[in-house]
């Protein structure tokens, strides 16, 4: 499949995150749209960082054409107390206003890892349906992710009763394969989950093998992401999309790859392996190919 129409209809509901790329956010921008992809995934620092200030940023990413998959990452805000807690409700409001000025409908918020959060639920509950609250106003839903290095919610189960808990209709579940397959959740209990509520998915493979201790797999989380495909867990990521398919999410899916090695490399080389993966993803896994014009594909049963 060559042509660039059919390319960006086959790859529509996949984008690339802003993290796997190096250099300045305009190249970044450039570099997935001309690879094919019509939406980005954002992180704070691409606003923050932007060296004419996060307003240039956002007329930069408005001018791509590229739509937001969403914004990321609200760390550590549920669970708090005191003044801990109005400090993260600022930094929350903060996230918000980006969120709302990219045009981004989603803001990813993970478990939190503080030592000073409470592990009770319904505590944890509270505090989201109260971020979900302050989002409202800005037409924003909130997609909640289970860290696989979470202090108490480690695993997208125990993300899914707490948004449960919460019952918030714009709060529901960011699912991350990276997580998922790195704290070994049953994937069987991704059809307990209502795809309505599952607001992100991130895909990425990786580059272990599952002899490797967790604290070796989570030394090296950071560096040794791959692409869908690439890595030795194929397998694995197949069956978790397959089901979140199957269960009717029809949502967007976003490649959140941390390596090292891809931010030395050339832009383009980057996003024509991401293109490459979202390919594979759309036609050999999902089959939802579009026919060039004139033209019939036929695939084995």
């Amino acid at each position: 499949m060559n042509d660039p129409r059919s390319v960006h209809q086959a790859i529509r509901g996949f984008g690339m995150d802003t993290i796997t790329l190096a250099g300045p956010l305009e190249a970044k921008l450039e570099a997935m749209r001309d690879a094919g992809f019509s939406q980005v995934m954002l992180k704070a620092n691409d606003l923050s960082g932007h060296p004419q200030g996060w307003q240039a940023a956002v007329r930069a990413v408005r001018a791509s054409g590229l739509r937001g998959t969403g914004f990321q990452v609200l760390r550590d805000f549920e669970g708090l107390a005191g003044h801990l807690h109005q400090y993260k409700v600022d930094i929350a409001k903060a996230m918000l206003e980006m969120c709302a000025a990219l045009g981004c409908k989603v803001l990813l918020a993970c478990s939190s890892t503080s030592t000073h959060a409470s592990a009770d639920l319904d505590h944890i509950a509270r505090d989201l349906r109260k971020l979900a609250m302050l989002a409202i106003p800005h037409g924003i839903r909130i997609a909640y992710e289970g860290l696989s290095w979470g202090r108490t919610v480690n695993e997208f189960t125990t993300a899914w009763d707490v948004v449960c808990r919460a019952d918030c209709p714009n709060l529901g579940v960011g699912l991350d394969s990276f997580h998922i397959l790195a704290a070994r959740t049953p994937l069987q209990a991704i059809e307990e989950l209502d795809p309505d509520r599952i607001f992100l998915v991130q895909l990425s493979d990786f580059m272990w093998q599952e002899t490797r201790t967790f604290e070796e797999r989570m030394a090296t989380a950071r560096t040794f992401r791959v692409f869908p495909g690439e890595g030795v867990h194929t397998h694995e990521l197949v069956e978790m999309v397959l089901k979140i398919d199957a269960l009717g999410y029809r949502g967007d899916y976003s490649f959140e790859v941390f390596n090292d090695d891809y931010v030395q490399m050339p832009l383009p080389m980057v996003a024509e392996r991401a293109r490459r993966s979202a390919m594979w993803l759309a036609e050999d896994v999902l089959h939802r190919s579009v026919p060039l014009p004139n033209q019939l594909r036929l695939r084995s049963t």
